[in-house]
């Protein structure tokens, strides 16, 4: 168990980071985690069949409901590969944890973002950011987003719904 939530801890924080500055997931972090999943389960699940079975089994649980936002244009293909790779690591009830958590806390954010295009809202709220997270006002990238009328990075969701569900 240990490996496979550091081996996804590993796979979120390079998906995090890349997806941050440059707006993309890269597929060999995506193919890697899908390719390494499959093989880690497959010689630790005892009886080979059975460990890519069920690898295979939560990459699909991670990959098809985001393959469904993707072509409705609410997330990047990024998204739906990296969950793919996330859930041959950790098996499909644990990827569908993360997943619903995933999008409450994006419906949480996309909340954010609409009282931040509110100008007397997003002037309060731009306010308290400053007071109590020095780091959000840094490069402008928090609220450079809300004002651009881009979509966010997808990895401010996953992050911290990956935490609740490994917390819960």
């Amino acid at each position: 168990m240990t490996v496979m939530l550091t081996a996804s801890a590993i796979q979120l924080l390079i998906a995090a980071i890349t997806d941050l500055y440059k707006q993309t997931i890269p597929n060999w972090l995506t193919g890697g985690a899908f390719v390494t999943g499959l093989l880690y389960q497959g010689i630790a699940g005892g009886q080979e069949i059975n460990g890519w079975l069920w690898s295979l089994g939560g990459a699909s649980a991670g990959f098809l409901p985001l393959l469904l936002l993707y072509a409705f244009g609410g997330i990047g293909a990024g998204d739906v590969k990296l969950f793919g790779g996330l859930g041959a690591w950790i098996g499909a009830y644990s990827v569908m944890h993360v997943l619903m958590y995933a999008i409450l806390y994006a419906g949480a954010i996309g909340v954010l973002l609409l009282i931040v295009n509110r100008t007397f809202a997003g002037k309060a709220l731009k306010a308290v950011g400053i007071a109590l997270l020095p780091g959000v006002s840094m490069k402008g990238r928090w609220f450079g987003w809300a004002k651009s009328g881009k979509s966010f990075p997808f990895m401010l969701a996953v992050i911290p719904a990956a935490i609740t569900a490994w917390l819960i």
